[in-house]
């Protein structure tokens, strides 16, 4: 985590411009509820983030109705769906 506490709100909020990689995971925690992994690991204390170990991509995340999201371990936000992604500074 790359915060001071665990309760700190974003500052700001931006638009992703490009896909990288943080952007990827980004896409896929907003998709299943969640503003980041901050967010999610608030909210889920105690359940660990399954990633691919090749992309360090998000694996499975659990939806607050406690379904879950499986991802692939290729991209999966394409470049028309960039706009949508939310990229937060704390």
């Amino acid at each position: 985590m790359s915060c001071t506490d665990n309760n700190s709100k974003p500052k700001s909020m931006s638009r992703a411009k490009g896909w990288t990689a943080e952007v990827e995971n980004l896409f896929r925690f907003q998709e299943a509820g969640y503003r980041d992994e901050m967010e999610y690991i608030q909210v889920k204390q105690g359940i660990l983030i399954d990633k691919w170990p090749e992309s360090g991509f998000v694996k499975k995340l659990q939806r607050r109705d406690n379904t879950f999201y499986y991802y692939s371990r290729k991209r999966e936000c394409e470049d028309r769906d960039l706009y949508k992604v939310k990229v937060y500074a704390y």
